[in-house]
């Protein structure tokens, strides 16, 4: 997880991100991407996370916080 509301999601992205905000190009919330980093924490090693599992949870869904998915 990489970024903030300044920066260049695309890029991120295809550098190795898994997860990047902003691909709206939107002020996110602070908690934002520390909501997708718990997650990831503490979701079980085996189990893929995707944009879709968390997307509820983030202020502006997927305006906010864009991605491919990862596992722990």
């Amino acid at each position: 997880m990489l970024g903030a509301c300044q920066s260049y999601f695309e890029a991120l992205m295809q550098a190795g991100a898994n997860f990047a905000s902003s691909p709206a190009r939107i002020l996110i919330d602070i908690l934002d991407p520390l909501i997708v980093a718990k997650t990831v924490a503490v979701t079980d090693e085996f189990k893929y996370i995707s944009i879709e599992d968390i997307e509820t949870e983030l202020r502006d869904g997927r305006r906010g916080i864009g991605g491919i998915g990862a596992k722990r």
